[in-house]
């Protein structure tokens, strides 16, 4: 019998032990918000965690297998990682035969100082830097590893945290680079089956490897005090009374009542209350 190597092993846990849990749903986001299509050049992002490390074996998978043709570029952008991280990102890269090509930037050493939310600006300025790199590639799209439990969490962060509704769509085009558009492929798949399939796998990721994560020595599967973390705890003990109550929370982004909201937003005009109550009167009239 012949022996696998460790990337062929990788691939072959997707095929059949995790195939119900991950495979499926990630095929299943594709079709169902329209992804990935034909002729599209996907700059696939790796920042070395779990969930876009994932992602790059996948949508690799998905080019050998689907009838779709495509093209990837796989970047990994450098903000300024430390020696011991880079060597990780490069070592799982190689381990998992992920052709990553990468890039340096200065956004660590840009953000270190700065003391009101540091993670969202660096967040921002990651994602443009991605966006220029992917467009140099000539990419009209660009592949993130925001997975179902992300999408759970942030709807429920801004109701809780930012006092709005509002849902991190599977897809999105950029403003401020022309004909980019942003996926998710892993919309569909639960954060606890990348873990279990990490963990079966034995692999070791980076969670997050800027300079505050690496001051407090957390790795990925330490809780801290973090709005995330908090919202993850909440979910946890809403599970206990309500098993469904993920999927409650999915549904309903899908399943929004606009008659019933006292305030929208549309294409970046605001709309209140009494605007909405006299458009829905004037049409009754009508």
């Amino acid at each position: 019998m012949k022996t696998l190597n460790a990337a062929q092993e990788i691939e072959r846990s997707l095929n059949k032990k995790f195939r119900k849990s991950i495979w499926t749903k990630f095929v299943l986001a594709l079709k169902r918000y329209n992804l990935v299509e034909e002729g599209d050049k996907i700059a696939v992002c790796v920042s070395g965690g779990k969930d876009s490390m994932l992602l790059a074996k996948l949508m690799q998978m998905l080019q050998t297998y689907s009838n779709v043709k495509f093209e990837i570029v796989f970047l990994c952008m450098d903000p300024g990682y430390n020696p011991q991280n880079r060597q990780q990102i490069e070592t799982n890269a190689s381990l998992m035969q992920i052709p990553l090509e990468f890039f340096e930037t200065d956004i660590f050493d840009s953000v270190v100082n700065v003391e009101k939310s540091p993670c969202y600006l660096c967040a921002r300025m990651r994602r443009g830097h991605l966006y220029s790199e992917a467009q140099k590639h000539g990419c009209n799209k660009i592949a993130l590893g925001h997975h179902f439990s992300d999408v759970i969490e942030t709807t429920l962060m801004g109701m809780l945290y930012g006092a709005q509704i509002q849902a991190m769509p599977p897809k999105l085009c950029s403003k401020n680079f022309e004909g980019m558009q942003l996926i998710r492929p892993l919309y569909c798949v639960h954060e606890k089956d990348i873990l279990a399939w990490k963990n079966y796998n034995n692999l070791k990721f980076l969670q997050c490897a800027c300079r505050f994560t690496e001051a407090n020595h957390l790795n990925e599967d330490e809780i801290s005090q973090s709005a995330r973390l908090e919202t993850k705890k909440l979910i946890a003990a809403l599970k206990k009374d309500i098993p469904e109550v993920e999927e409650h929370i999915f549904k309903s982004i899908h399943n929004v009542q606009l008659d019933t909201m006292l305030g929208i937003k549309y294409q970046d005009e605001d709309f209140d209350f009494n605007q909405l109550f006299a458009k829905r009167n004037d049409k009754k009239r009508k």
